[in-house]
């Protein structure tokens, strides 16, 4: 039996090994050289490199058994690709949810990065961006002095951060999660007054990065998560189970 894993997350990883230790054949699909990385090497898992177009996401399903959808739950048009791929394929789909985090009372909650954007950029004081380089952009009407985007160490981050003319002493490189600590010395570090982030939840150290904000006297804003409809990891493996009785 052969199982397609669209993943590049932390409960993709895990997934993947767990399927892979049932007998079943996985396929991973990550979409950068780091997650490929992160995926590691485990017996039983073939990881697939690159970004897919829809055809060619169809294409790799092939004859698989399973489609499991664990992207980023702000991966929204991946999702939408892969379910749209599963379809095409005549291959059952299932989405992978990461448990979502309980947001703290006092923080500030936009339904995008364009809105918290417009709304900060009337504030005073040195924003750490913890929503990925592709949110840079909807930043620009923010003084870069005042941005710290905190970014994937790759070559395609550190040129999003150049095209968004961030000073190069602004730029936090580094791959997460972090540590309450290691937030809190940041934000101290940068004087930070807005730590502006996404709800990954507890896989994205989600808990962590709010302590901090509190403890470093940061006000924290949140991203909200778009709404999905999925299974949690124990029910896509139990239905993976049931699949090779």
């Amino acid at each position: 039996m052969n199982v397609v894993v669209f993943s590049g997350t932390t409960e993709g990883r895990e997934l993947s090994r767990q399927l892979a230790a049932l007998g079943i054949e996985v396929t991973v699909s990550v979409a950068t050289p780091l997650g490929q990385e992160e995926q590691g090497s485990t017996p039983g898992v073939t990881v697939r490199c690159g970004r897919l177009l829809p055809d060619e996401m169809a294409a790799l399903l092939g004859d698989a058994a399973l489609c499991i959808d664990a992207t980023h739950p702000y991966a929204v048009e991946a999702t939408k690709n892969i379910k749209a791929a599963a379809e095409k394929a005549g291959v059952e789909y299932l989405r992978l949810l990461r448990p979502a985090s309980p947001l703290p009372e006092n923080c500030l909650v936009f339904e995008s990065a364009k809105q918290a954007a417009e709304a900060l950029a009337a504030e005073e004081g040195n924003l750490l961006l913890a929503t990925g380089a592709k949110e840079l952009a909807q930043f620009a009407a923010i003084s870069p002095e005042r941005l710290y985007p905190r970014v994937l160490p790759t070559l395609e981050s550190i040129a999003a951060c150049e095209a968004a003319n961030i000073p190069h002493r602004n730029i936090i490189a580094m791959q997460g999660p972090f540590s309450f600590a290691l937030n809190q010395a940041m934000m101290e570090q940068f004087h930070i007054r807005w730590l502006v982030t996404k709800d990954g939840g507890a896989a994205g150290g989600f808990d962590e990065k709010a302590a901090a904000a509190s403890a470093a006297g940061a006000q924290l804003v949140v991203i909200r998560r778009p709404p999905e409809q999925g299974e949690t990891a124990s029910e896509v493996l139990k239905r993976c189970k049931e699949m090779i009785r």
